[in-house]
């Protein structure tokens, strides 16, 4: 039975064009070409990953926070309270006000005192300031150098000047040792990504973050395998050329460089706007859609990899939507409380407690609870 699913799956009517076998792909001459074996490999290279990325906000992300002087916010603890403790774990994190009714009298506290302390047990589990900085400190590198490896892959080829040339002699184009290693290099970071999301910080936007990591897996791995490696290498430098804008200015915010954080911001919202909205639908996917059809007639896998495309296209334009939202903000001068973003979005404003408990501090003084109150004249980074 796995012998027959095997063959199903590696049917070369699924993956290849018309009179075209996966003999035809097999390295001869010294010409090499992609195997779906090769992917092995990028998933020991994920978890190198992993451990590179610990160290890199160890012994890099950490000591930058502390030159940008990167400070967290001190924060007020709910008062130690069992019956409330277990509604949180095991029902919910956000009552409605039934619930806090109900919990009010179980606890014997006022249902504004239960409100309160659920308000504050939320940001107890809300991620520190330092742990966004060494997350967006590990993207920008990545992505940065990333970027620039995948700029000096493709800037000598002549399909990075003429997109027909993407096609000429498919699919019987070899590969050359650099396009093999930008491929697994990417690969592997959003393996990586995956694996790690969900001790990341989790942002509003964390279903879209998972669809967009899978969506970007599987077009990476299906264009190895039918052999679109010159295709996937133009998409894959897109996409790098903004992110690590977008990393740069969320670093700029959680270090409190508000103008700087703005002005990065606003370019990177212009850069992803023309690479997402511009250049990849009308440019990369024509290419994708239109040219292959002058060649061979149409086969799953051309189906398939367009409409993964087209899933991606969908999510820019979700995300180039909250973009020109934030950038009217600034541009108006109407943004407040720095600048909400993720990876691929701009949803990293968490719930805060700021406005009531301010009250609190001006009502009640320095202290409550025996806990240190926030100081009213802290920065908001959130």
């Amino acid at each position: 039975m796995f012998q027959t699913l095997y063959s199903y799956f590696w049917w070369e009517r699924l993956w290849l064009p018309e009179n075209v076998t996966w003999a035809d792909l097999e390295d001869r001459d010294g010409r090499v070409y992609a195997k779906a074996s090769d992917l092995y490999i990028t998933l020991p290279l994920a978890f190198l990953f992993l451990v590179v990325r610990h160290l890199f906000e160890t012994y890099v992300a950490t000591p930058l926070a502390g030159l940008l002087n990167v400070k967290e916010k001190i924060r007020l603890k709910a008062t130690p309270n069992a019956v409330l403790e277990k509604f949180y774990a095991a029902t919910t994190k956000h009552p409605k006000q039934a619930d806090m009714e109900m919990l009010s009298k179980k606890s014997g506290c006022t249902v504004r005192q239960v409100e309160r302390w659920f308000r504050r047990r939320r940001n107890q589990d809300r991620p520190s300031l330092l742990k966004k900085f060494r997350e967006a400190s590990w993207r920008f590198t990545f992505y940065l150098i990333a970027f620039i490896a995948g700029m000096a892959v493709i800037v000598d080829k002549p399909w990075f000047y003429d997109l027909r040339e993407v096609w000429k002699g498919y699919p019987i184009q070899s590969m050359l040792p650099s396009q093999y290693w930008y491929y697994m290099i990417e690969l592997s970071f959003y393996w990586s990504l995956l694996f790690s999301i969900a001790s990341d910080v989790k942002r509003k936007d964390f279903k879209e973050q998972i669809i967009h990591h899978v969506a970007t897996i599987i077009l990476i791995s299906f264009s190895w395998f039918a052999n679109y490696i010159r295709a996937g290498t133009l998409i894959m430098a897109l996409h790098d050329s903004s992110d690590y804008l977008l990393e740069s200015a969320k670093m700029f915010n959680y270090a409190g460089w508000r103008n700087t954080c703005n002005n990065i911001f606003i370019v990177f919202a212009a850069v992803f706007i023309v690479t997402r909205l511009v250049i990849l639908p009308f440019w990369i996917m024509h290419c994708t859609v239109v040219y292959p059809l002058d060649l061979y007639p149409a086969f799953f896998g051309y189906y398939f990899f367009n409409f993964m495309m087209a899933v991606l296209q969908s999510l820019h334009i979700f995300w180039a939507y909250l973009i020109i939202r934030m950038a009217q903000k600034f541009i108006t001068g109407k943004a407040r409380g720095g600048l909400g973003m993720a990876r691929g979005s701009w949803s990293d404003r968490d719930e805060t407690d700021n406005s009531e408990e301010e009250e609190e501090v001006a009502k009640n003084g320095p202290l409550s609870n025996g806990h240190p109150i926030l100081n009213n004249n802290h920065r908001k980074t959130d």
